[in-house]
């Protein structure tokens, strides 16, 4: 496989590994947005949050628990913010899921989420009324 990250885990591609566990593993981006930006990914290649199982997905949001504080503190952060871009019209860049941990300031220009939409179309009360039924109907109950 080409996949830059399936090449980490596998030891082929180096990584500033900071901790990891039997799914899951922490380092350093390469490309960081900020210092202390941490990439989260499962050991197993799955190219979205719903493709994976259950021990992977509790495997990387444990990593992220250990480490977000760990990560803030280290860079003397107040905040952070934590992002999974799930799919690639989402802008996922690497076809393997993976959860950012961007430390943040006040005065790092990046904002809130809400600020990635430039164009956002107002959406009416019926459109989300009709919405939250189609999801509810499509909800799997594990």
């Amino acid at each position: 496989m080409d996949c830059i990250f399936c090449k980490i885990i596998n030891g082929s591609v180096y990584a500033r590994i900071i901790t990891q566990n039997d799914k899951a593993v922490a380092f350093l981006d390469a490309f960081p947005l900020t210092l202390g930006h941490t990439l989260i990914i499962p050991k197993s290649h799955y190219y979205k949050i719903q493709d994976m199982d259950r021990e992977h997905l509790s495997a990387v949001f444990s990593l992220i628990w250990k480490l977000s504080s760990a990560i803030e503190k280290a860079v003397e952060s107040d905040a952070s913010t934590i992002a999974i871009h799930n799919g690639k019209d989402a802008g996922q860049e690497v076809p393997h899921v993976h959860v950012h941990i961007i430390p943040r300031s006040i005065d790092d220009g990046a904002g809130p989420v809400h600020s990635m939409f430039k164009n956002r179309k107002k959406i009416s009360s019926k459109e989300l009324d009709l919405a939250l039924n189609n999801i509810k109907k499509r909800v799997e109950y594990y």
